[in-house]
């Protein structure tokens, strides 16, 4: 059985090894968890600009992990996107 997670931004479930996971660790820092493996309270996006345009612009991420998200995050997500759909 293959495990399975909603996206912030569509709210669609889809495997979760084809999602971007971003993480609360127990510090409170918020950052991109490529590995998907990373202690913490995690949140799940499609890797396309819709869905992280809408997350930002509604603080999705600062809802679900309940922490304020930095401009470097968006960044991230923004190249880590990118490097996904070969741009």
């Amino acid at each position: 059985m293959i495990n399975q997670r909603i996206c912030v931004g569509c709210r669609v479930k889809q495997d979760k090894k084809k999602l971007l996971r971003v993480v609360r660790d127990p510090l409170g820092q918020v950052k991109l968890d490529l590995s998907g493996k990373n202690p913490g309270r995690g949140a799940y996006i499609c890797a396309n600009e819709s869905c992280m345009q809408k997350a930002q612009k509604k603080h999705l991420f600062e809802r679900v992990l309940k922490v304020k998200t930095e401009d470097v995050l968006w960044q991230q997500l923004l190249e880590e996107i990118k490097f996904h759909s070969g741009n």
